[in-house]
């Protein structure tokens, strides 16, 4: 079994290894809010370890610098001032060498913060920290991705990048009998506090199916008009693509009659037999409902979800994002994490092809508002 200290290691180093293709000009870009500069990423995962580790646990830390509390704090209300998300980009310092070294110093310290094994209450955190360190590193992801993608001349993140193989079963549907099931995380193992506590739903009958929509079956919906019929769409997201003029799924290009899309490759032409990847909710909506079906819920999801294959994308359902019964919010800043934003979210399930590894589990509640998609979204039918 892997030690606390090699487990830290590990996940320090997958970060700089997803931004080893970078060069200097990419780690500072800010396109929109819901994108932070690579090199913010950087530094808040360092920040969360100096700050809910070694500042209050290591006796005799020296913090690095006074100003990275305002700088890489994100949204810990408890924790102080910061930077607003939208004024990420705007900081030209610390430059990206200032936050290596910053992140060199807190993972020296860390190193011998962990030659002695820590209580079990900092260990805990620790693995949260670790945990969180994992979403940043799907987040880089994704805001690497917007920031080439919407680069007009489209260059590769890493032009040998070949996706994890996901091999796309036939199209069934799977028939769920009514009655009581069981959701939530129970036994050995981390979980977020958003997915407990486990406890019983009823669900009426319900068909799941195993494959998710593919580009090719989203194609017919765009040549059949869907995105300028609004029967098909809820009110606020017709709203949406018409003051946002979407027209296809986020990377997608329409060059010389033939759809192409970007890629952390560069610009390729669409794969039509791969499950359509960077749809909204509503976007995800509207399919559902030009096809006479729905999403499904998160329960109806997690009860089917060994019964099929996931982790392409993340699958939109139906489901708001609410507390489960008897969920209650940890002291301090640490119980800002999730419950704060259980406010007009919609959940996804499942994992992509960008998740860390061992970060996946059929019980991970992941929640964004409706009209992003620049994470890696897609669909799966119910009926």
């Amino acid at each position: 079994m892997m030690s606390l200290a090699d487990c830290y290691k590990k996940v320090r180093q997958l970060s700089v290894r997803i931004c080893s293709p970078l060069q200097i000009e990419d780690y500072v870009v800010q396109p929109v809010v819901d994108v932070s500069p690579p090199k913010w990423h950087i530094g808040h995962t360092t920040w969360f370890f100096e700050t809910f580790i070694l500042k209050p646990y290591f006796m005799g830390y020296q913090e690095f610098n006074a100003d990275y509390n305002y700088v890489f704090n994100s949204y810990y209300e408890t924790v102080g001032n910061r930077v607003i998300r939208t004024d990420r980009g705007n900081l030209s310092r610390p430059t990206v060498a200032d936050i290596y070294k910053y992140r060199t110093y807190v993972d020296d310290a860390m190193e011998n913060f962990l030659r002695e094994e820590p209580s079990a209450a900092i260990r805990e955190l620790m693995i949260l920290g670790l945990n969180h360190e994992e979403q940043h590193q799907e987040l880089l992801y994704y805001d690497i991705k917007y920031i080439l993608g919407h680069n007009p001349l489209f260059p590769a993140y890493d032009e040998t990048y070949r996706p994890q193989v996901f091999e796309q079963p036939t199209a069934q549907w799977i028939s769920m009998p009514e009655g009581i099931y069981e959701v939530g995380f129970e036994g050995e193992g981390f979980c977020f506090d958003n997915e407990l506590n486990r406890h019983k739903v009823y669900l009426n009958s319900y068909q799941i199916n195993t494959a998710m929509v593919t580009n090719a079956e989203y194609l017919e919906f765009i040549n059949d008009n869907g995105y300028h019929d609004f029967r098909f769409w809820h009110a606020e997201g017709w709203d949406w693509v018409k003051n946002n003029h979407v027209e296809a799924p986020l990377y997608w290009h329409h060059i010389n009659g033939q759809w192409f899309n970007y890629t952390y490759a560069g610009l390729k032409p669409v794969d039509l037999a791969a499950p359509v990847c960077h749809i909204s909710y509503y976007e995800a909506y509207a399919y559902a409902s030009w096809k006479g079906m729905r999403l499904p819920t998160e329960f109806e999801w997690e009860a089917a979800a060994h019964q099929f294959k996931w982790g392409k994308s993340w699958e939109w359902t139906e489901s708001a994002y609410l507390p489960y019964p008897g969920f209650k919010k940890a002291e301090g800043a640490i119980g800002e994490y999730n419950g704060k934003f259980m406010v007009s979210q919609k959940v996804l399930r499942g994992s992509s092809e960008v998740t860390s590894p061992g970060h996946e589990r059929v019980t991970y509640r992941n929640f964004f508002h409706p009209n992003l998609r620049w994470l890696f979204c897609g669909i799966r039918l119910a009926r």
